[in-house]
């Protein structure tokens, strides 16, 4: 026992000796009290100073520990006076302090690993204005990959510290695997699938996706273990097993150079000596619009054929941003535009007309109608 603890032993003729080590108990807990006090005003001071520095470790590491070291002096305190009691008071229960104290002590280094590796997350997502930003997808694998490992390792240390065989545990599980293997077939190919997911890349955390195969279309927003959820454009969660990712062909628009206007227009028959003239000026128009992409992208404008009531000629051009908005918004501009090309040029855009030519009957005698249609 410590000192202190003597002294208060010794205190026999002022607290009778039943009751002394339950003064002992209260000065462990206020001195834990105190200790916390003391430890809390540390790490305030050095979340200061770590404010004052351009490393963002220091703080990541500083937020990660500062729970978990809390608790960690509550629960030495708890533990040294459930040592005291141990040593005055039979009760057979107490036995089981000193495993519960390396069980906590396991526990808080695991929860404070995890805290970090989440942390280490959203720094590698959001590293700042001077560093490159890591692919979400990649730092969450990596970051799930880490927590997995923590967790298994803390748990294979918890049953050895509890008296279990880890070559043991670990002989049983292979086995075990075998079996789980057979009877979790689909999460073993969910979870394969997603290990391809995020080894592969096709898509990542918030980008925009469709299959033609399948009725899948809209915005990525998780890739777990074993579902991919995408929110759908009418806002409705979509949640798809990942091992329907290597079956199926996914289009990931997000991540197209340029969205392409492609328009066929058709003008009247009387208008054909103007065509030429109209292709010449369209074309002068969208090799000077701004925000089309017609240096290094197919630029077309061409009579293409004879429709039944037109002449048809088509536009294909390419925009340079592939935002879906900003994209339509750029195509009404160049239909309009177009159109105002058209009337300047005494023209105009032909819609679907039929011709009906009748017989002249001034000199013509009718037929006569056959009885069966009388």
């Amino acid at each position: 026992m410590s000192p202190l603890f003597d002294t208060l032993a010794s205190m026999g003729g002022v607290i009778p000796a039943d009751y002394t080590w339950i003064i002992q108990v209260f000065v462990i807990i206020f001195l834990a009290l105190l200790l916390n006090y003391a430890a809390r005003r540390f790490f305030v001071k050095l979340e200061g100073r770590f404010a004052l520095t351009r490393n963002p470790w220091d703080a990541l590491l500083l937020e990660a520990i500062q729970k978990p070291a809390g608790i960690f002096i509550w629960a030495q305190g708890l533990f040294l006076a459930l040592d005291v009691m141990r040593i005055n008071a039979d009760v057979e229960l107490l036995v089981v302090v000193d495993p519960l104290r390396r069980l906590t002590v396991i526990l808080l280094i695991t929860w404070f690993v995890v805290r970090f590796i989440g942390g280490m997350e959203s720094l590698l997502v959001k590293p700042g204005e001077h560093r490159k930003a890591m692919d979400r997808t990649t730092a969450q694998a990596v970051s799930k990959l880490l927590r997995a490992a923590a967790i298994i390792t803390a748990g294979l240390v918890v049953l050895q510290t509890l008296g279990f065989s880890v070559s043991g545990v670990l002989a049983f599980g292979g086995i075990g695997g075998i079996a789980i293997g057979f009877a979790a077939r689909d999460l073993l190919a969910n979870f394969f699938g997603a290990m391809m997911l995020y080894l592969d890349r096709p898509f990542a955390v918030g980008d925009w996706v469709r299959s033609p195969d399948r009725e899948i279309e809209g915005t990525v927003e998780e890739i777990g273990w074993r579902l991919t959820r995408i929110r759908t454009f009418d806002q409705r969660p979509l949640y798809v097993p990942n091992s329907v990712f290597s079956n199926i062909a996914v289009e990931n628009p997000s991540r197209m150079f340029n969205r392409r206007i492609f328009e066929t227009i058709g003008l009247r028959y009387q208008d054909a000596d103007k065509m030429e003239s109209i292709i010449q000026q369209v074309g002068d128009y969208l090799r000077a619009h701004p925000a089309l992409e017609t240096q290094t992208r197919t630029l077309i404008v061409n009579f293409n054929t004879y429709g039944p009531s037109s002449l048809d000629f088509f536009i294909y051009v390419f925009t340079k941003t592939t935002n879906w908005v900003e994209f339509h918004e750029i195509k009404q501009e160049v239909l309009l535009a177009v159109f105002d090309i058209i009337k300047n040029a005494g023209a105009d855009i032909a819609f679907p007309t039929r011709t009906l030519h009748l017989a002249d009957q001034l000199g013509a005698e009718p037929e006569p109608l056959n009885p069966s249609q009388a």
